[in-house]
């Protein structure tokens, strides 16, 4: 079965929607974006969030006093970074589970995939000045024969009419939604709930 990342959280209807729609994972942003929050009011929405939904902590190159700082006031579940951060960097984090990003143009961008000690592989669409949340996909054609050597978390502009289209295509483990579930910027129930719906339809 196909896991569900709903990412970009920031109100406490965001919380009460995913308390009751029951994504697998859900993903706060602590990077400059539309989307970002503080460690404090992230806080505040873990307390109230379903103790089931797994947490994730979405950063870029911070210093890693800042993401242990963040990561254990909240007890966040999965680290994901977006920046340059390396295995050295990432080794810092035995206790949470990894996951890097990258951004997918073409076949040279699968090359880095491997080298990666971390525990999942995010792939994103690439866009410049961005990080994730564009609603903008990428070639899936790419990866449609490329094997990943660790959890495969696929991204990128994915939404209710074509998440079932990039399932069949690049057989991710996760899905990771965020302007796809959104109308104005804000997440909107019913967009979550096809989304889930149609993931969860995946055989």
């Amino acid at each position: 079965m196909v896991k569900i990342k709903v990412c970009g959280l920031k109100r406490e209807e965001d919380i009460k929607y995913v308390n009751e729609l029951k994504p697998d994972y859900i993903g706060f942003v602590f990077t400059k974006s539309s989307r970002e929050i503080t460690s404090e009011w992230g806080k505040n929405l873990v307390e109230k969030l379903d103790k089931n939904i797994k947490t994730v902590g979405i950063f870029v190159d911070k210093e890693i006093s800042e993401v242990e700082k963040i990561a254990s006031t909240l007890k966040l579940d999965v680290l994901q970074f977006h920046g340059k951060e390396d295995n050295e960097y990432m080794s810092c984090f035995k206790d949470y589970e990894v996951w890097k990003a990258l951004g997918v143009t073409s076949k040279e961008d699968l090359k880095e995939i491997n080298k990666y000690k971390a525990d999942g592989i995010l792939l994103d669409s690439r866009v410049l000045g961005r990080i994730g949340g564009t609603g903008e996909s990428f070639n899936w054609d790419i990866i449609s024969n490329f094997k990943v050597n660790k959890k495969f978390i696929l991204a990128g502009g994915l939404n209710s009419n074509n998440v079932k289209e990039g399932i069949s295509k690049v057989n991710p483990n996760i899905v990771d939604v965020s302007s796809g579930v959104e109308i104005e910027g804000f997440k909107d129930f019913d967009k979550i709930k096809e989304f889930i719906k149609k993931v969860r339809e995946t055989v």
